[in-house]
């Protein structure tokens, strides 16, 4: 009896102790653990991240969407239930009805009940349907419209990232949702001694970008009217900062709506052509030879001719210029003023295969830039062993090789920078939904590929470009554009493609100090000669004039002045006529057309301001205000 007494009060504690290790030490495990047997989750859809502009401006972000959820097992009546939202939703009752028919503990009514209005959501609330409930959802907004459409991309079904900036940082952009926890039995009977929970998720992170809104909307426009003006199959263009790599506009054309991309063939939406598209760059590719060329001093640009007879004979091949008859004897700067094909090969011929391949590497060519937008290409150079003397002269002025727009942005602006190859970037800031900046990033040099010299001679020549030769459609008074022209005939299976080219003009201003770096390329134009200088130059002349301001870039001393050719409208420098009074205006002997206004003699201000270039037929208008001693 005493061993039965000591067993069974051993037994006795081993439950007590058992009893409280499970009700006060395994509690809280134990009932977690019970709960998630017991609970069944109404996910509230994630808060995806905003994208801003680098002055944060909302480019895309969330608004409300909700999504309907049924659980068969608390409505026993789905027929009604189908037919109280049939005319809600704008739907057949028999589809909703085959939906909520489904088995299983919760149906989600998609995509009939999914991104609902919240006045859909707040009619359906209003009837009190037993066992539906509504989830909190998000879709994305687009306050900019279709602007930066092809670079940020577009979000799928489920609001998770699928093109351009969404797809690339999906990781960072998407959140974790909040829930809403039902605790039911095993029949989904609501379990009325637990209260139902609710558990918190993470909104995702806001990717600020390097582009300007303001900037992207003048590109675009630009572009947009030259493909209705020129009948064009497609353009694109690029704003960046030479100095930081900083890319402030990124656009393709066509575009379309994000929110509406399936309506459009995924050629669009899945082809940024600025880092996509690759093709023979042309002349804006001789920036390059010409910066070689000075850097390994070669050539002089001022001391050093060469004559063009309109071709030159490279291993038995005729290699023609543009210009049939030839520009004749011509200094290296004239050479680069005309862009003259023969100049630029005896250029490459100077330098030599090795020296000319080496430096089109240094300058980036053949490997991806590393901007990490979605999608970009690598081009395609000569290989060292297919590098012939014929490969090595067409190469020298932009022909047979391949390259992306972002390749030929990030190679001139290190020629005209000081020689500096940057990493051309588009994300300025990541930050948490608290404002609080998680990771920044900074300019990336990569390396130096010609010296200051070098890059102030070629800033020099391709003022001079725009001044006196092939750009001269892009000149701006005061703002001292430099530039070159481009103009590429197509390939098509390996041949060339009679009368159908791309066009460009790559531009940078001011030319003492560069800020702005801006390329612009047609595809295809029609309805005009199609030379870069005649198509892009003036897009691109008329882009930096209206972004200037925006840049802090005011008019600058030292332009070289536009060189006057037959045809163009004869211009004059405005006088500053302040201060003056008619009978002083008078003796002048001007022969603007002046009208004035107001009732005094002295002229108080002017219009346009002093110095601004006018043509002959342009009027000059002075108002006036009393003098002192009238």
């Amino acid at each position: 009896m005493r061993a039965v007494f000591v067993i069974f009060l051993i037994c006795i504690l081993a439950v007590v102790g058992k009893l409280f290790h499970v009700q006060i030490i395994k509690h809280e495990w134990l009932k977690a653990r019970a709960e998630e047997n017991w609970d069944r989750e109404i996910p509230f859809g994630a808060v995806r991240g905003e994208i801003h502009d680098r002055n944060g401006n909302l480019i895309v972000g969330n608004r409300l969407a909700p999504t309907l959820y049924y659980m068969p097992s608390q409505n026993k009546e789905p027929e009604k239930v189908a037919a109280a939202l049939s005319p809600i939703l704008g739907v057949e009752q028999e589809k909703l009805l085959e939906k909520m028919s489904k088995k299983g503990y919760m149906v989600k009514l998609a995509p009939e009940g999914k991104n609902i209005s919240k006045e859909q959501a707040d009619e359906i609330t209003k009837l009190q349907i037993e066992g539906l409930y509504t989830g909190v959802d998000f879709m994305r907004n687009y306050p900019q419209g279709e602007l930066l459409s092809r670079l940020i991309g577009f979000t799928g079904y489920d609001n998770q990232g699928l093109a351009g900036i969404e797809y690339a940082y999906d990781e960072i952009l998407k959140g974790t949702g909040d829930k809403i926890r039902l605790y039911t039995d095993a029949k989904t009977i609501p379990l009325p001694h637990v209260d139902d929970g609710f558990q918190s998720g993470e909104n995702g992170s806001t990717v600020e970008l390097t582009i300007d809104i303001e900037m992207q909307k003048i590109m675009e426009r630009e572009l947009s009217q030259a493909m209705e003006k020129y009948d064009a199959t497609q353009a694109l263009g690029i704003i960046m900062n030479p100095k930081t790599g900083e890319i402030l506009s990124l656009a393709s054309m066509p575009t379309f709506h994000p929110a509406d991309y399936q309506s459009i063939d995924s050629k669009v939406y899945n082809r940024n052509l600025p880092v996509w598209m690759t093709f023979e760059p042309g002349s804006t590719f001789k920036i390059v030879t010409l910066a070689a060329g000075l850097e390994e001093k070669v050539i002089d640009l001022h001391n050093d001719y060469f004559n063009d007879p309109g071709y030159a004979m490279v291993a038995n091949a005729r290699l023609r210029c543009w210009k049939r008859e030839g520009h004749g004897h011509q200094s290296f700067l004239e050479v680069v003023e005309n862009s003259c094909n023969p100049g630029f090969i005896e250029i490459g011929q100077r330098l030599g295969a090795e020296r000319l391949d080496d430096y089109i590497r240094k300058f980036g060519f053949g490997e991806s830039t590393g901007s990490g937008i979605a999608g970009e290409a690598k081009g395609i150079l000569f290989s060292k062993e297919a590098f012939g003397p014929v490969e090595q002269a067409t190469t020298s002025f932009g022909q047979g090789i391949s390259v992306t727009p972002i390749q030929q942005v990030q190679a001139v602006a290190a020629a005209i920078n000081g020689g500096y190859l940057f990493r051309p970037y588009i994300v300025k800031e990541i930050k948490n939904d608290k404002g609080e900046t998680i990771q920044s990033f900074e300019p990336e040099m990569r390396r130096r590929v010609v010296s200051e010299e070098t890059s102030s001679q070629v800033r020099e020549a391709l003022e001079s470009v725009v001044a006196n030769g092939s750009g001269r459609n892009a000149f701006n008074d005061g703002l001292r554009v430099g530039g070159k022209t481009g103009t590429a005939q197509k390939v098509v299976d390996g041949t060339y493609k009679d009368g159908d080219y791309i066009v460009s003009f790559i531009g940078f201003a001011p030319a003492d100090d560069p800020e702005l770096l801006v390329y612009v390329a047609v595809d295809s134009p029609k309805n005009s000669i199609q030379f870069g200088g005649v198509i892009a130059a003036p897009i691109v002349g008329r882009i930096i004039e209206e972004i200037a301001p925006l840049a802090g870039i005011t008019k600058r001393e030292g332009q070289i002045e536009k060189e006057y050719r037959w045809g163009d409208p004869i211009t004059h420098r405005v006088p500053d006529l302040t201060g003056m009074t008619k009978g002083m205006v008078a003796r002048q002997l001007h022969t603007y057309r002046i009208e004035w206004h107001g009732e005094g003699d002295v002229i108080k201000y002017q219009m346009p301001a002093p110095d601004t270039v006018i043509s002959v037929d342009d009027v000059i208008h002075v108002y006036t205000e009393e003098g002192e001693n009238q």
